[in-house]
């Protein structure tokens, strides 16, 4: 994934996203907040703004860029300060640019003018009201929370003090139903304190909200999407319609044989799966659990973390390999600075911030990973992934900064992920890690990791904004929180609280993106969009196969395909970026179905007579 703080140098600093807006689109204008638009202001006088605006940008974007960097690689309180004043720097500019921007709203501009002024406009994941005092004191509650959550132990009934890591780990691992709760508990007890801050943020948030004139901050999210906000929310439900037959029958199986491994007095058959029980500590991707749901006979006869030791591969040899999947398909090789730069393994003298991201730091070419890379097969893949996002955002460097971004939102981590799913015993053949495919036989397995992952993740994807999007609104009153938090989770996913639930519990706050601020609904997009990406690319590199045993490696046709919706970055709507790799202007599920379509069948079989639902 790519920083959450900083998607692009071209983007405002402080988990800001550049998606483009609908250039005619007409939003209604707070006057009161924003002040009466002068009658004076003229097509000239926005191209003047945005010239002087864009350089101010890269200067912001840079600094930030670098503040971020260090900070994340050398964890003091200085870097953290030093970060923190250049995040506060940012926000408070994009508050002003924003303010400006809608005073152009009743000027006639021209197109690229109006997608410009518009970017700007909903470039602020959390806007703060104009007002001195009440942008020092969201950025300050932003920073508690992000501490909050940072520093969140839980000291265990063995005495033992525990950090996430070691929690999720733990998550991961065990299959003892009583530890499993305790840490699904423990790691819940950080958050009530964080509830007041958030009834803080969201106040703060959807008054900066409303003074761009945007009915809330749910409201201003859903419009970034270069349609209306009430069309976005149609949109999302429609996909998520497809996908769901997929989802009930995943859920059966996997429930059924939970029932086998806990007893089904602990996993009731016509009930939500409780939420300890599903690998991962927010029960948000299953893969952990595959041990426990496994198909029988479905080793696929490798190993891929043994072959890449046996083939002796270390840390920059992964990423060499992975260099050369892109290269493969036509795209020049990486900058010798990003070899110099870049952080591949854990410094063994200090604290570095693991997460794998990619980064680019000039809007230029000094573009970056940073991982603590695992000798993994799974690393291998996120290798591959996070290389996705640097080709990215090489590709649109030459687009003017308000355009340095991907399409929408989604469109990033889509892409990473959609070159990580050509990532098939095919490929790995033909780089010769593995000396031979598996027959088809052996694809329930593979899929079905794959499945736990990716199928299971959607509907929390779509869940969390569903329940921010209704706290914004008001419809989600703070005394109802957590009601409401688990009231989604049961109609989404089908999983629930393991056990009772206390009314001063802020169970949203557990995940970081909600104290974080980070909008989620780009994951819900990108689990969409990364295969229906990778059926356009299969499509156009001549693939007969079926799409799960696909790998574009070494097609030029399918390199400069993909390349030319990376060069666009968001300069059009995300419509004519998705036409000219899908042919079509709306967004498919049905790519998702293809894929599995094996292991649906599969399922559909092992759960006949089954009780399937929730």
């Amino acid at each position: 994934m790519k920083p959450t703080f900083k998607l692009t140098t071209a983007a405002i600093i402080v988990a800001t996203s550049l998606s483009a807006c609908n250039g005619e689109k007409v939003v209604k204008i707070d006057t009161k907040a924003t002040s009466q638009p002068s009658k004076t202001l003229t097509m000239k006088d926005a191209d003047k703004f945005l010239a002087t605006t864009e350089k101010e940008l890269i200067q912001l974007n840079t600094v930030g860029a670098r503040a971020a960097w260090i900070n994340a690689n050398f964890i003091t309180e200085d870097t953290s300060a030093l970060a923190a004043a250049a995040d506060q720097k940012s926000t408070e500019a994009g508050v002003r640019f924003a303010m400006q921007a809608a005073k152009f709203d009743a000027v006639e501009v021209n197109t690229d003018q109006r997608r410009k002024l518009n970017i700007l406009k909903q470039s602020l994941v959390m806007p703060a009201p104009q007002d001195a005092k009440k942008s020092a004191e969201l950025s300050k509650i932003g920073a508690e929370l992000n501490s909050m959550y940072g520093k969140g132990k839980y000291k265990a009934e063995s005495g033992e003090t525990l950090s996430l890591g070691q929690m999720t780990a733990t998550m991961a691992t065990s299959r003892n139903y009583d530890e499993l709760l305790e840490m699904w508990q423990g790691w819940r007890t950080i958050s009530p304190d964080m509830k007041p801050l958030y009834i803080r943020q969201a106040e703060l948030g959807n008054e900066g909200a409303q003074g761009l004139g945007y009915e809330d901050l749910g409201a201003m999210w859903r419009s970034n999407y270069d349609m209306s906000a009430n069309e976005f929310a149609t949109e999302l439900d429609r996909l998520w319609g497809q996908v769901k037959p997929l989802y009930d029958d995943l859920h059966c199986y996997v429930r059924t044989e939970l029932g086998k491994t806990y007893g089904e007095d602990k996993v009731p058959q016509d009930q939500p799966i409780p939420a300890h029980l599903l690998g991962n500590m927010w029960a948000q991707s299953w893969g952990n659990i595959y041990d426990l749901v496994a198909p029988e006979n479905a080793d696929p006869g490798y190993d891929l973390t043994k072959q890449l030791a046996a083939n002796n591969y270390d840390e920059i040899k992964m990423v060499k390999g992975a260099e050369s999947f892109f290269t493969s398909l036509g795209f020049e090789a990486l900058p010798e600075t990003f070899w110099q730069r870049s952080l591949f393994t854990k410094p063994a003298d200090r604290d570095v911030v693991c997460h794998a991201s990619a980064w680019d730091l000039d809007a230029k070419d000094d573009i970056r990973i940073k991982m603590c890379i695992q000798k993994t097969g799974e690393d291998f893949s996120v290798i591959h992934h996070e290389l996705g996002h640097n080709f990215y955002q090489r590709a649109y460097q030459n687009q003017p900064v308000y355009y340095q971004n991907s399409a929408n939102d989604g469109f990033h981590e889509a892409i990473g992920d959609t070159i990580a799913l050509s990532v098939t015993p095919k490929y790995l053949k033909e780089i010769g890690l593995i000396n031979t495919i598996p027959d088809e036989s052996k694809d329930i397995g593979l899929l079905m990791k794959m499945a736990l992952d990716k199928v299971a993740f959607i509907p929390f994807g779509l869940m969390v904004d569903q329940w921010r999007w209704k706290v914004y609104s008001g419809e989600v009153t703070p005394e109802n929180y957590n009601t409401a938090w688990w009231e989604l989770r049961e109609k989404y996913q089908g999983v629930r609280a393991p056990v009772e639930r206390k009314t001063n519990a802020f169970d949203p706050g557990a995940k970081y993106h909600v104290p974080g601020g980070v909008p989620y609904s780009r994951y819900f997009l990108a689990h969409i969009q990364q295969f229906e990406f990778h059926r356009a690319l299969c499509d156009i590199s001549g693939n007969t196969a079926p799409i799960h045993r696909c790998s574009i490696y070494n097609n030029k046709d399918a390199g400069a395909a993909l390349n030319t919706v990376l060069e666009m970055g968001s300069s059009q709507p995300w419509q004519q970026a998705y036409k000219v790799l899908t042919g079509n202007e709306q967004m498919d599920a049905t790519a998702i179905l293809d894929y599995f379509a094996p292991l649906h069948t599969w399922l559909k079989d092992k759960n006949q007579g089954k009780q399937c639902g929730f």
